[in-house]
């Protein structure tokens, strides 16, 4: 049912929105979420990093996946994630959940979406004009979680 893929290419939005979508007449709603790579800090953002550990993060983000199946009465599931060098507007990652009604595939997603951005195992490195350092999680996205 719900696919993981993590992955260097980058990924067509339009292809995979239509193609998990595509002949879903069983659900009554499919909600999706691109992640895209921004200069967080305002230092004009070069290259973003993402490093991960192969094997292990797929199995660490179908777990987050399999307990959002889990919770919510969905049909469907999709999560691509990157890895490698991005640069600023570059697609980081999807989200895509189907569920028979809109407030489990909403729900379903912003749970996700909260744990793939806390919790899923990848290592983010932001290379400027200035130099090069690691980003730390934030208050906020560890607060996000306390709502599920």
């Amino acid at each position: 049912m719900a696919t993981v893929r993590v992955q260097e290419a980058p990924f067509a939005l339009g292809e995979e929105v239509e193609a998990f979508a595509s002949g879903r007449t069983d659900m009554g709603a499919v909600v999706t979420f691109t992640g895209v790579v921004r200069d967080l800090a305002q230092t004009d953002l070069d290259v973003m990093e993402i490093e991960h550990y192969p094997g292990m993060t797929e199995r660490a983000i179908g777990s987050i996946v399999d307990e959002a199946v889990s919770r919510w009465s969905l049909g469907d599931a999709l999560v691509i994630h990157r890895y490698g060098r991005m640069g600023p507007g570059d697609r980081i990652m999807m989200v895509a959940t189907a569920a028979p009604h809109r407030v489990d595939a909403f729900a379903a997603a912003e749970f996700l979406m909260d744990y793939l951005k806390s919790r899923a195992p990848f290592w983010k490195k932001e290379i400027t004009e200035d130099g090069a350092g690691w980003v730390a999680a934030t208050e906020e996205d560890e607060a996000a979680l306390t709502r599920w």
